[in-house]
């Protein structure tokens, strides 16, 4: 006889330290994770390091874990489903934040689902709407366009597209980038955007050092931000012309 699938429990993580986890976690994820033993991680040492703050129904030593991160090719998908689908529930583990936005797990959900398997979101922290809860933008219209192209001329190209869109739409853009790039993109949004632009420059979430900045271009180009190689998110809602 066959078993039945297990299920797929997306797990966020803290956005700052992992000992934060008890503080930003709700007790219902934390019952959740306690119940796991197999967890599909990006990093094994950093998925530790968190799961060592969380309370726990037997050793972390003993407990699986299967790394699937943006190295991980089509033909891992299997080994990453037989757990699953020889009756055992799995955690998928975010680095930060909440898996599968963002991340490389939306590939494994989508393959998950495709196999008819149950997946369960728990609570936990999201940069991104934290971001946008702080930054005084529209909240009722909004999109997340990730990463923007790293060469100059098409990164310019693609903020016009990111303020058209925005105000054709009423629309808040969430973008972000990689920390060591943070200052160049900002150095971008500002020099592209109109000058009655209002961009969102939300840093550090989750750490002390969190700092949120929400103002026009015309601001920003009078006082300038230094923005730290810290987990960044950038946001822009531009006015209709119309």
């Amino acid at each position: 006889m066959a078993h039945a699938a297990g299920r797929l429990w997306l797990i966020p993580a803290p956005i700052g330290a992992p000992a934060d986890a008890p503080l930003v976690l709700p007790r219902a994820t934390l019952t959740a994770i306690a119940t796991l033993e197999v967890f599909i991680v990006e990093h094994a040492k950093s998925a530790r390091a968190f799961l060592r703050e969380v309370p726990l129904a037997r050793p972390l030593q003993e407990l699986e874990m299967i790394e699937w991160n943006e190295h991980s090719r089509a033909a891992d998908v299997p080994r990453m489903l037989a757990p699953l689908l020889a009756g055992r529930d799995v955690g998928l583990l975010s680095e930060a934040g909440c898996p599968a936005v963002a991340d490389p797990g939306a590939d494994l959900v989508a393959a998950a689902h495709a196999q008819g398997i149950e997946v369960l979101p728990l609570i936990g922290p999201s940069s991104l709407l934290l971001a946008l809860m702080a930054s005084g933008l529209n909240g009722q219209r909004f999109c997340f366009a990730g990463y923007l192209p790293v060469e100059a001329l098409a990164r310019a190209k693609a903020i016009v597209a990111c303020e058209r869109r925005s105000a054709q739409g009423d629309e808040t853009v969430l973008v972000i980038e990689t920390p060591y790039r943070n200052q160049h993109l900002f150095d971008a949004l500002v020099a592209n955007l109109r000058p009655d632009t209002r961009v969102l420059v939300a840093m550090a979430l989750g750490f002390p050092e969190q700092r949120i900045v929400s103002r026009s271009v015309r601001e920003l180009r009078a006082s300038p931000l230094e923005v730290p190689r810290m987990p960044t998110v950038f946001g822009l809602l531009a006015h209709s012309r119309a």
